[in-house]
């Protein structure tokens, strides 16, 4: 056997090693329930060799919240399988708005908050795209450098005359908006994000874009501007957009988005968040969300439910995810406090918690105001209860629920002659009071 021979053995033993690499993706994604539309000719090149693909992310916040997760994801499987993930933070794109899924106009942002709100989301990826090693190395990249020096004449000869206006009014993210309006700025969005696609396609040989359902039409676009052009190859894909099993909004809840910021959304509001879940969404989200194996995951939900009262699958997926955005801590302090609002916590555990974890735990409760310096003067018990803070209706209302041991203080079961003072005040602020065992108050001293 010739060098060339044995040349061309160990090169056809490496192309079908990179094929072996490259072929899991696209089913990775189909089992966990992440494919809405895929183009013809995708998962063929995913398996032919390392493609480069990337997500948009607009970065009107400062924090990514729960929905961008599900891109995020993808993203991740695809470097999990060997590919090259791009996050686009659309510098550009934020100062105009997506109309796709809108029913409205959005408010446009200064150049400065979207500087601000792009470095923020930077920070945030990092927890889950490897930006370090490999070949396959994730990257952020930002389509204001590209598009501030693009002049609006340029932009129309460049790409606007590539495109028709009836082939722009046929996607479905400007049909919905006709009736209430839409303005040029909005429509001309999937132009800007089709150059983007094409700048990516030349300039990094990206092939995929991937997003959710209602980006399909902005993301073909893109692939109508790349074969018009360069008359290049590239490929799309989607997946569903995420709601609940009754039909509301994922990721919504009273106080609105859950964030990936703890100035937003306390770790522990995020971690219940996933733990209230119902099993019918658990279900679906721990393919999506997290990162377990197919049989990991269908030997959780087979033993889940044998005994869904355990809320076994609920507390898998909470801590996988709690502990990607906030850390193996601040998931055991969020543990930690759970259990204090349903009763298995300890006076110690209690006066670990942070201010702001303990007033996220007992938010929405009763709260009195007493004065500081009556409390480092000491307050008796009954008069604590039933004159200062109201708690019982009446001073005899509180002796009689003393005796009958109905009143605990910072978890602890008390008596009538207690004197409350500084020593039971947590983080130097707040008393809490359990009436019974479901009555919360807090009391707060000034």
């Amino acid at each position: 056997m010739t060098n060339f021979d044995i040349r061309k053995k160990d090169q056809k033993f490496v192309n079908q090693k990179i094929k072996t690499v490259f072929m899991n993706f696209v089913e990775e994604l189909r089992w966990r329930g992440m494919i809405h539309d895929i183009m013809p000719g995708t998962e063929e090149q995913l398996q032919e060799e390392m493609t480069t693909a990337y997500v948009g992310i607009d970065p009107t916040a400062d924090s990514l919240h729960i929905g961008h997760l599900v891109s995020i994801m993808m993203l991740k499987h695809l470097q999990m399988a060997g590919h090259k993930p791009l996050a686009l933070v659309g510098g550009a794109t934020g100062m105009i708005g997506d109309p796709s899924g809108k029913s409205e106009e959005r408010n446009l942002l200064s150049e400065e908050v979207l500087r601000h709100n792009v470095e923020a989301i930077k920070k945030q990826l990092l927890k889950f795209l490897d930006f370090e090693h490999g070949e396959n190395k994730a990257e952020i990249v930002n389509n204001y450098d590209w598009m501030k020096e693009f002049s609006f004449l340029g932009f129309l000869r460049e790409v606007g005359k590539h495109l028709t206006v009836n082939y722009m009014m046929a996607k479905d993210s400007v049909k919905k908006r006709l009736d209430t309006g839409l303005s040029f700025t909005e429509f001309s969005y999937q132009l800007v994000q089709a150059y983007d696609y094409l700048h990516l396609n030349t300039t990094k040989n990206c092939k995929l874009q991937m997003g959710g359902s209602d980006q399909w039409g902005n993301i073909t676009s893109g692939t109508e501007l790349i074969r018009r052009k360069t008359g290049g190859e590239a490929f799309a894909l989607t997946c569903p957009l995420i709601t609940k099993a009754d039909g509301g909004k994922f990721g919504k809840t009273e106080q609105g988005n859950i964030w990936l910021d703890a100035r937003y959304t306390s770790p522990y509001h995020f971690y219940q968040f996933w733990l209230n879940c119902s099993d019918e969404d658990t279900e679906r989200y721990i393919k999506i969300f997290s990162l377990f194996s197919r049989e990991e995951i269908e030997s959780m939900i087979a033993e889940h439910r044998q005994a869904p009262h355990t809320r076994l699958l609920q507390k898998a997926l909470a801590k996988d995810i709690t502990v990607r955005v906030h850390g193996e801590e601040e998931y055991n302090t969020a543990i930690e406090a759970s259990e204090i609002l349903f009763g298995k916590g300890t006076t110690e555990t209690l006066k670990k918690l942070p201010e702001n974890v303990l007033l996220a735990v007992f938010e929405g409760v009763p709260m009195f105001e007493v004065s500081k310096a009556e409390i480092e003067t000491g307050i008796n018990i009954i008069d604590f209860l039933g004159e200062k803070t109201s708690i019982t209706q009446s001073k005899s209302e509180a002796r009689r629920m003393l005796k009958e041991g109905s009143i605990s203080i910072n978890k602890e079961k008390v008596s009538e002659d207690l004197v409350v003072s500084s020593d039971h005040l947590i983080n130097n602020h707040h008393i809490l009071v359990q009436r019974g065992k479901k009555n919360y108050f807090l009391v707060q001293a000034r």
